[in-house]
Parts: C-alpha cells; structure tokens; sequence
C-alpha cells in the first residue's frame, strides 16, 4: 500500500477521531455495569471493538452513499479539512473507487458482526438489531434529505447517532429507563450537533440541492434549531442526571456549560469560519460527559 492510499484510506474513514466512538460507546457500557455488573476488561475490549468498526463503517457508507452528489462541492477548506485528517474525499478524488470502499463497508460490518455475536443472548440480538437500523436508517438520511420539503430525514435520521452509546449499554444490560433516558438526553445534541455542522457546510449543501436545516429555514432558522434541541438537551440531562452517579451530573453539568457557550457564539456571529472554530466545542462537550460517565464507576 502507497502512502497516497494510506492517506486516502484515513481520510475515508476519518481515523483520527478513532478514540471518539469507543468512549461513546462504553460511556453506554459503563452505565450498565453499574446496574447491573458483570465489568471485566475482555467485555470492554470487544465493545470498544464493536464501536471502532462499526462507526467506521458508517463513515464508508456516508462517504459511499453520497459519491455523486460530493462532486458538486464548492468548498473544500472547512468541514472536509475537520473531518479527514488529509482533507480529502478520496472517492471523488479517485484515491479509492467505489468497489474498494463498499468492499471495506461489508468487511468493517462483517467483523463488527462477529465481535457482536460474541456477546450473549438477548444483548447480541439488541446491538446487532441497531447496527443494521443504523445502517439502513444513514442511507435514509443520505438520499432523503435530497428531495424533501420538511426536515424527516434529520429527525430520522440522527436516532442513529442517538442509538450508538444505547448500544453500547445493551451490550451488558436490558432496555430499561436508563437506557431511554440516555436515549432522551443524547438524541437533542445529535440534533444541535447536525445543525452546527450543516450550518458550517451550507455552500456546499446549497450546490448539491441537498435539503438540510440552513436550506429549508435560512440561517436564522437554524441557529434557532440549534437552541432548540440544546435546551431540549438541557431538559433531558435533567432527567438522565437521576439515575447517573454524581461524576457524571457533574461532567454533564460542565458539558452544558460549554454548549451554553457555542450557542452563545453561533447566535451572535454570521461568519462559518467562526462557526466552524465553534464546532469543537460540541465535541469537547460530548466527551466531558462521556468520559465522566466511564470514570464514574470507578470511584
């Protein structure tokens, strides 16, 4: 393998975001072990597992999904440069052909698969039940938001996302309170989350005649669909806050603070450049939280 393919194939999968969706994941696992037991490091092992490929995988699937319409791009220095390490899309640049990708696609969901029936009976039915909803459920998203005229496909679209930790806390415990109300406090910053992102990519939205959040409702409309699912995030860590440990309010309590912050920013400034040097800041939030959720168990 040339070090242009490797590139590529870094860029394709976004691998330097690699440590994000383990701890997601077992931000999930962690909160079940604390209700109902059953810790040992060879289940957080094949969990962190599960969540690597199988996230990976729906990086492929997004990228393969939208070959055509990624063409039509007309900036290539904001969202592109965030997400992949090299900044590229390497389908469209020819690095990787579609045959190659939708190759890795089915691989990544083969292994996920494997470590998946590894677990036991009902909790490997529950998880696999999501990765293939999820699945299906990212093409929806993809190709729906193309022709709509309301906003199905995002709010469809992103109980993928919202999903992925639940996931995680199915691979050792049973649905159950808990796990809906993570469920109910994740699946607002999903949202808020999508629309800083589209927010930040309207151009390129704009050029592809893709539907999204800034497309249907402006600017304004989706600062304020930022806000919105943000308060409903608040609302919802009200709740998950009375059946999680103290380090984890705690943790949360400081993930809100800076999403309080990033909203501040998104209202107040019209420029994407500023936007986009907000986005971090929802990632820093998420991880707060779900590292305080992991280090919870242990004190």
């Amino acid at each position: 393998m040339t070090l242009s393919t490797l590139k590529a194939y870094l860029d394709l999968t976004r691998l330097h975001f690699f440590f994000v969706w383990p701890l997601l994941f077992c931000s999930g696992l962690f909160l079940s072990f604390a209700r109902y037991g059953g810790f040992s490091w060879f289940l957080v092992l094949r969990a962190a597992l599960i969540a690597l490929l199988g996230f990976e995988a729906g990086f492929v699937l997004n990228d393969y999904v939208d070959r055509e319409v990624d063409k039509k791009d007309v900036e290539h220095d904001k969202l592109t440069k965030y997400w992949r390490p090299f900044g590229q899309r390497p389908i469209i640049s020819g690095d990787i052909s579609p045959s190659r990708a939708i190759i890795l696609f089915f691989v990544l969901v083969g292994a996920t698969s494997a470590l998946i029936f590894t677990l036991p009976f009902p909790n490997s039915a529950y998880v696999f039940v999501i990765m293939v909803y999820s699945y299906l459920m990212e093409r929806f998203y993809q190709v729906k938001k193309r022709d709509q005229r309301h906003p199905i496909a995002q709010l469809l679209g992103r109980t993928d996302f919202s999903l992925f930790p639940v996931a995680g806390y199915l691979c050792n415990g049973r649905p159950d309170v808990t796990a809906l109300l993570y469920f109910l406090y994740f699946y607002p910053f999903a949202q808020a989350h999508l629309g800083a992102n589209d927010i930040i990519d309207v151009a390129n939205d704009e050029a592809r005649e893709m539907n999204t959040i800034p497309v249907l409702y402006g600017l304004k409309g989706t600062k304020y669909w930022i806000l919105f699912f943000t308060l409903l995030h608040f609302l919802g860590a009200l709740f998950f806050m009375q059946v999680v440990g103290s380090i984890t309010s705690y943790g949360m309590f400081i993930s809100l603070l800076l999403l309080l912050l990033a909203n501040i920013i998104i209202l107040r400034r019209d420029s994407s450049v500023a936007w986009l040097r907000v986005l971090p800041l929802f990632h820093v939030a998420m991880l707060v939280s779900i590292i305080a959720m992991i280090v919870d168990y242990f004190i």
